[in-house]
Parts: structure tokens; C-alpha cells; sequence
């Protein structure tokens, strides 16, 4: 059995004592009372509530009379399992040395599928020993504390094999509709249940925040349905899709149960895997398959942290790469980690003690990047002026394409400076946005009626523009022509903007030309663009990437 190393008791208790020293000793830094956030047991984020044994105090950066690097930070708080902050973690009792898969198949409560398709899928994973192996060794950070989640709500455990359908627990997948994270989230629905998706992170990445909307989502979806197989189809395909594939069978006479209805192949396919998988972990040596030892403690916890701080830098005082790091914070969008949008990281057992103790010994800056809202809509060269870094650096870290404006209220991740040490704000950090325009002259509407010839290539000639964009301004194919004497629209740049005629005769004839000038800012081509949303599909494609 391969479980992790244990943590002594005595190693915390040391660590403490080093703690409160350094808080009854340290300068007087400037401080002020701040709300923080605290995860609950479900993951969920409480404002304004501290973390039982944190100080309420965060520090709001190097006042301007002391080099960042002379100010102390705050004590670091003690971490703690975030799934059940208030129980202490043992790894000398036995239950914590126990296999977590025994508990998992206690937890086995849903009616079993006996079907060809199931059959199909055992045979599939039955044949990739080293992907079941694989998944199941990634799957194993996260089992405890999903486990913990479904037992305290009381759900059966067939649920915490579901990532392994969903993303083969991988939390940083996204799939080819948008789907994302662990539980693979739409954006929309992530939205739904208080996932935010910013600039500076996605929570449909978070582990334990996905995890609770996950739940949630499940949870409300059973009391829909009244059966678990039904709100998985739904969970797959989409609430409205289920209930409206029941009403048509109850109204042919048909039965309504999950192998009754008709679906997506995606969907049909869906509950099977999740029974292939139930069965090799009820019973793997049927399947000649041995699945990797699980402990039945935390692999992780949670430290809180109060002050900014970039990734790297965290990744390095916890002594972890960068990528273990990343598996189990994947919500970070950028290299800084904001304090008041993600007040605690996690970190395998072993390593968030030392975290502790390196933090409360740090003397150097903790964040070499912050947040900057631009005052006004301004080109990519300008905003890098003021913020003093190259435009190439600046475009480069915030995903920043050439010839666009950044328009005002837009929020990008600037470096750190003398004038901007104070940590990022909570309303940005929850709220940043980008929002990016063409940096295009502006442009005059000009529609003019169609002679005999005319086609969406010779207006595009006689124009000097591209003829998708007369094809697009127009609602019409790039190769049409034009009806003789339909209306035909035109943007032109107001510097190079000539008297105009009617298409197909001579300047003099011209007689029905409609000039419709903007009275402010004029809509470029590229923003006459209309969006039709046509009703997408909810069925979410499952990303197969996730399996390499």
C-alpha cells in the first residue's frame, strides 16, 4: 500500500510555536482589517468570515518610506483539511492507513445497468491497463475529499467515479463545446452555480469549488427526476432535453426509464461508462486489472494565504514543481495568485507545514505582477507606457492580439512597482474583464442600390475591401451577386471616403445614395458583425485528450 509519508504531530507543533513567535516579535508592518474569505466544508466561498485561528489582518503592501522587502507580512495561518476544517488529521490512526476504495464500494447505492453497451465499455477499459492505471493514480488526490463530500451529504459514491467519465480527472481539461475542469462545466451552467470565470482564474477548475457545484448540480437534478440514472442523462445532456424526451415517450405509452428513451449516442453511452468503471472497482481482478492503493486521508490541505503572490513563488516555499502545483490549484489564469479572490491554496499533506513556516520567513516581495484598469480606450503601445513595460510584454501576458484597442474599464496584469504594492481589490478580483476592439479607422455607412453586374466580388474591387466583409455586412455568400436595385452596404474609412455612385452607372445617373454617417464613434466592419446564438446543444463532449 503507497501511503503518503507521515506528518508528525510533533513537526506541527514546532511549526506553531515558530509561528507565534514571529507574530509576538515582528515590526510593526502596516496592517489593516480586511474581509476575508474562507472556503466552507463544501468548498464554497463565505466572505467575510476567518478562518478559525487566522488573524483578521492583511496587509495592504510596503508603505512608500520602506522597500517592499524591509515590511513583514502577516503570520501565516496553520493549514488545515478543507473539507473538514474543524477535525484534526491523524495519519497514525488506522482508519487513515485503510484503503479509500473499500469505503468508495461501500457507498455503491445505484441500481446496476446489465446491458451490451456496458459490456462493450468494461472490455474497452479491460484492454488499457496502463490508462485505467494512469487515471486511477490521477484520480487519487482528489477521491478523499470527493468521497468525503458524497458521504457527508449522503449520495452514493458510484458519483465520485464520475470525473473518470468526465475528464479522466484531469482539472485542467476543456473540451471541444467549452466544457471545463474537472466535472466539465459549460461556462454557462458554471455561471449558474457561482463558478466565476475571469481573467485572473476559472473556478470550473477549481478542485473543491467544481466539486461542491458538481453536487449541487447532481444533488437538485435527482430531486427532478427521482432517479439517479436519469439525472446523470440529464447532468450529460441537459435538463430540458430529458424532460422533454420523457414527455414524448409518456405520451406514446412508452416507459421512461433511462434505457428507454431516446438520446445522443454521447448521452446512451454515458451511464454504461460510469458502470464499466463501478464494476472494475468493485471487482478489478475480473477484469485482470489491479487499481493503485488510495489512503483514506487528505492528500491535501489547504493553507490560507493573505498577501498576493505569484505562482511560482508559492509553488517554490512549498517545494513542489510547478506543475504539482498546478494540479491542485488549476484555476489560476495568470502567474499571480490574488488573495481575495482565492484565499487558500492546496497542497499535498507533507509540504503545507513547510509552506507555513518559508512564508513566515519571507522577507522579499511576494508578488512581482498586480492589477491595472485602463482609465480610457487606448492602443496597446499606450497602456504600456504607463504602466512601464513593453508593449510586446504587455500584449504577450495578456493574451493581447495585434491591432486591437484596449477599451476602458478593461483590466490587465501589469508588473509590480513603487506606486502599486497594495494587493489587487477584492470587486477586481472577482470582476476583471477584457474587452479588446479593432483598432480600425472609424467608418461610414454608405448604402447604395445594385446595377445589373454588380456581385459581392466587383463591390469588394470597386471598394478596395475584402469581399468576405460585403459577404458579411450584406448577410449574403461571397461569391453572390446582387439583385439589380436591392440595397447594398458599404463601410468605408471616413479619411478616404469619396462622392459616391450608384453601383453599375456612371457618377452622373447616380440619384438614390444614402449616406448614413455616425453622429459619435462609427461601427467599424469588423463590429457590424451580428451574433446569432443559435439554441446550442447542452450535450457536453467529454475532451479525449484528458486520457493522455
Amino acid at each position: 500500500m503507497n501511503d503518503m509519508p507521515i506528518h508528525p504531530l510533533r513537526r506541527l507543533a514546532l511549526g506553531s510555536l515558530l509561528i507565534l513567535s514571529i507574530w509576538w516579535t515582528g515590526s510593526g508592518c502596516a496592517t489593516h482589517t480586511a474581509p476575508l474569505s474562507t472556503v466552507s466544508s463544501t468548498g464554497s466561498t463565505t466572505p467575510k468570515t476567518p478562518i478559525p485561528g487566522t488573524p483578521a489582518v492583511v496587509a495592504t503592501g510596503a508603505p512608500a518610506s520602506l522597500p517592499a522587502a524591509e515590511v513583514a507580512l502577516p503570520p501565516a495561518a496553520a493549514p488545515v483539511d478543507p473539507v473538514r476544517p474543524g477535525v484534526s488529521v491523524n495519519l497514525d490512526d488506522a482508519t487513515a492507513r485503510t484503503d479509500l476504495w473499500a469505503r468508495v464500494r461501500r457507498g455503491f447505492r445505484m441500481h446496476d445497468l446489465d446491458t451490451e453497451i456496458v459490456r462493450d465499455r468494461e472490455r474497452w477499459y479491460a484492454s488499457r491497463p496502463d490508462y485505467v492505471e494512469r487515471m486511477t493514480s490521477r484520480g487519487s488526490r482528489y477521491l478523499f475529499h470527493i468521497v468525503e463530500e458524497l458521504e457527508a451529504r449522503n449520495m452514493p459514491t458510484e458519483l465520485a467515479l464520475l470525473p473518470f467519465i468526465e475528464s479522466a480527472f484531469n482539472p485542467q481539461a476543456t473540451s471541444s463545446a467549452k466544457a471545463s475542469g474537472m466535472w466539465q462545466f459549460m461556462p454557462a451552467t458554471g455561471r449558474d452555480f457561482a463558478l466565476t470565470q475571469n481573467i485572473f482564474r476559472d473556478d470550473r477548475r477549481d478542485v473543491l469549488a467544481s466539486t461542491r457545484a458538481a453536487l449541487d448540480y447532481l444533488q437538485r437534478l435527482y430531486g427532478m427526476f427521482g432517479d439517479w440514472h436519469l439525472a446523470l442523462a440529464a447532468y450529460n445532456w441537459g435538463e430540458g432535453n430529458v424532460q422533454r424526451s420523457i414527455a414524448r415517450n409518456e405520451k406514446a405509452g412508452l416507459p421512461t426509464d433511462y434505457l428507454s428513451l431516446k438520446m445522443p449516442e454521447e448521452t446512451r453511452y454515458y451511464v454504461p461508462k460510469l458502470q464499466a468503471v463501478k464494476n472494475i472497482v468493485a471487482a478489478p481482478e475480473a477484469f485482470s486489472l489491479s487499481l493503485p492503493d488510495v489512503a483514506n486521508h487528505p492528500y491535501f490541505l489547504g493553507v490560507p494565504i493573505q498577501r498576493d503572490i505569484d505562482v511560482d513563488l508559492a509553488a517554490r516555499l512549498a517545494g513542489v514543481s510547478l506543475e504539482e502545483f498546478k494540479t491542485l490549484n488549476p484555476q489560476m489564469n495568470k502567474p499571480v495568485i490574488l488573495a481575495a479572490g482565492t484565499p487558500q491554496v492546496l497542497l499535498p499533506y507533507d509540504n503545507a507545514s513547510a509552506f507555513v513556516r518559508k512564508l513566515s520567513e519571507h522577507r522579499l516581495p511576494l508578488a512581482s505582477w498586480t492589477a491595472w484598469v485602463a482609465p480610457k480606450t487606448m492602443r496597446s503601445a499606450e497602456a504600456a507606457r504607463q504602466v512601464g513595460m513593453s508593449e510586446a510584454s504587455l500584449c504577450d501576458v495578456n493574451r493581447i492580439p495585434p491591432r486591437m484597442l484596449v477599451k476602458a474599464g478593461s483590466t490587465l496584469l501589469v508588473p509590480r512597482s513603487e506606486h502599486r504594492q497594495t494587493d489587487v481589490a477584492v470587486n477586481v478580483a472577482d470582476n476583471a474583464t477584457m474587452s479588446l476592439a479593432p483598432d480600425v479607422p472609424p467608418r461610414r455607412r454608405v448604402v447604395l442600390k445594385a446595377g445589373k453586374a454588380d456581385s459581392v466580388a466587383s463591390i469588394a474591387k470597386r471598394y478596395r475591401i475584402d469581399a468576405s466583409q460585403v459577404a458579411e455586412w450584406n448577410s449574403i455568400g461571397a461569391s453572390a451577386r446582387f439583385k439589380p436595385g436591392t440595397s447594398i452596404v458599404v463601410y468605408q474609412a471616413i479619411s478616404n471616403t469619396k462622392p459616391t455612385r450608384v453601383a453599375g452607372r456612371p457618377a452622373k445617373a447616380a440619384t438614390s445614395i444614402t449616406v448614413a454617417a455616425r453622429s459619435k464613434s462609427v461601427k467599424t466592419a469588423a463590429t457590424t458583425r451580428v451574433s446569432s446564438t443559435s439554441s446550442t446543444t447542452k450535450t457536453r463532449k467529454t475532451v479525449r485528450l484528458a486520457a493522455q
